[in-house]
């Protein structure tokens, strides 16, 4: 499974917010906003902070999408 910030993203266009925005308000540097930018892992504490700054929850930034191998153990189960 990989995550996928897309809900990030909306959520800032729907606030009419940047990124550069949501970085000096969440006090993040410009290195995890580029991971989250490429859906890379970032720390809890940044995922909190996100959320703290706009006041939702985790789904509400996030999810999880499967990988694009469909040829797993787990998928012929």
């Amino acid at each position: 499974m990989k995550v996928s910030y897309k809900k990030l993203w909306k959520l800032l266009i729907d606030r009419d917010m940047k990124k550069k925005d949501l970085q000096l308000a969440a006090g993040l540097s410009s290195t995890t906003i580029a991971k989250l930018s490429n859906h890379e892992n970032v720390s809890m504490d940044v995922l909190i902070k996100v959320c703290t700054i706009l006041g939702v929850d985790f789904g509400d930034i996030m999810e999880l999408v499967p990988d694009v191998q469909s040829n797993t153990k787990q998928d012929k189960v």
